[in-house]
């Protein structure tokens, strides 16, 4: 079976669905179509109190494909970053498959609404059109040119002696969500140079082909040249803590971010989460850029 591009390819409401992605389990949950989900990954953690009983499929890299077709799903939901291509390749050769794949928030709403119609609930619906004005009234509140700038690792490592911070650029999800938070991204523009020796010093020449560019790793020096006034540090896909908040402060003590105290542990999830958890993002995160 061909992958699915919109959930308006689907002939009748799917009646038994598996999610490898944790941010579409609670989205399924949210838009009212939880009853029908009989597998989830291992990583799948929302919502609380609700996954009991559901069969675990295996993480998004170690998905026991087996083990998801043996639940005879109409459905499943995958991730094009989180899961292994392959195993995705083969599910779609024997069930429906959706691979949706946002870069934007408005990106997400599509997906949402496309969840929520197919749930045909009005609460669901409801859900979506607060949601969806949550949204405009954030893109409403902006000033042209007024974002406040900032860092946000989401990976780290070392290479010899250089140590590297990996973020994202402009054409991400988590980019363009916190734009609307008021924030300007110190690496909108930057682009990932492929092999990591490429990416660490220019000198080195990059490889060519098609590669996955919105994730580039950043030295030091380069950081400290972008003079962010906020670093912001999620605790997921990186577990940032209170411990590397404090290495943060020494090894960027010239950055306005510590100099200013505006080195800020956050939700991972609020950020990196594609799904209705925007709602909360757009809640909790409000004054991650503002004064205090």
């Amino acid at each position: 079976m061909p992958m699915l591009e919109s959930l308006t390819e689907l002939s009748r409401i799917p009646e038994r669905i598996v999610s490898l992605v944790p941010s579409m389990t609670e989205s399924v949950f949210d838009l009212g179509l939880g009853g029908a989900v009989v597998g989830v990954s291992d990583y799948c953690t929302r919502p609380e109190g609700k996954l009991e009983g559901i069969s675990r499929i295996g993480g998004p890299k170690t998905i026991d494909a087996a083990h998801v077709l043996a639940l005879r799903p109409d459905l499943v939901i995958a991730n094009r970053e989180e899961n292994e291509r392959e195993a995705v390749l083969a599910l779609a050769e024997k069930v429906q498959v959706w691979v949706p794949f946002p870069l934007t928030v408005q990106d997400v709403l599509r997906d949402l609404w496309a969840l929520a119609y197919l749930g045909r609930s009005q609460q669901a619906l409801m859900r979506m059109r607060l949601l969806e004005t949550a949204v405009e009234m954030a893109e409403e509140t902006l000033e042209e040119g007024s974002g406040v700038r900032y860092f946000c690792p989401i990976w780290q490592g070392q290479a010899g002696d250089t140590r590297w911070w990996m973020t994202f650029n402009q054409e991400s999800y988590s980019s363009d969500l916190l734009r609307l938070l008021g924030g300007a991204n110190c690496f909108a523009q930057r682009q990932r140079r492929n092999p990591l020796a490429a990416d660490l010093d220019t000198t080195v020449t990059a490889e060519e082909g098609t590669y996955d560019r919105r994730y580039p790793r950043v030295t030091k020096s380069e950081i400290v040249a972008a003079q962010p006034d906020v670093i912001l540090l999620p605790d997921e896909p990186f577990a940032y803590s209170q411990r590397h908040a404090e290495e943060f402060h020494s090894i960027f003590a010239e950055t306005p971010a510590v100099k200013q105290g505006k080195v800020v542990l956050v939700d991972g999830s609020l950020i990196t989460w594609c799904g209705t958890r925007i709602g909360l993002a757009l809640s909790e995160l409000a004054d991650v850029f503002g004064a205090g």
